[in-house]
């Protein structure tokens, strides 16, 4: 694993910063833009995926990065489910739905790869150093 010395290194936090751009852009459609309730929701969860990663690694230690990594990967799930909302209401087109579900799904696979990871690794973090 190449080494991470700022959360931009993250692979996880890059896919789910393309993911938030992404959603972003859906919720600016005319029919989803009036939706306040899914707008906030789906923003709030694609974005929680992002500063979970973020908060967990700022803290230096393993055992809280992991407990907010999967905070961020219980965050995927949910932009998942909100995506399905947003397809059945015709918010967002099939193709679009499958784009943001792809790189929801990678995010969630990169945090569950890095806590294995983490888990695994004899470095507790940089503040027991």
């Amino acid at each position: 694993m190449a080494k991470i010395e700022r959360f931009e290194d993250i692979k996880a936090w890059q896919v789910a910063r393309e993911l938030c751009k992404l959603i972003h852009g859906f919720t600016m459609y005319s029919g989803f833009s009036k939706d306040f309730r899914l707008v906030g929701q789906i923003k709030g969860s694609s974005g929680s995926i992002m500063d979970n990663i973020v908060e967990g690694f700022e803290r230096n230690g393993n055992r809280e990065f992991i407990q907010f990594l999967s905070i961020a990967k219980g965050s995927s799930g949910e932009t998942r489910s909100q995506l399905y909302r947003a397809l059945d209401n015709e918010y967002i087109s099939k193709d679009e739905f499958d784009k943001a579900f792809q790189m929801a799904e990678e995010s969630s696979k990169l945090i569950c790869g890095f806590m294995e990871y983490l888990n695994q690794s004899e470095i507790k973090g940089s503040k027991f150093k």
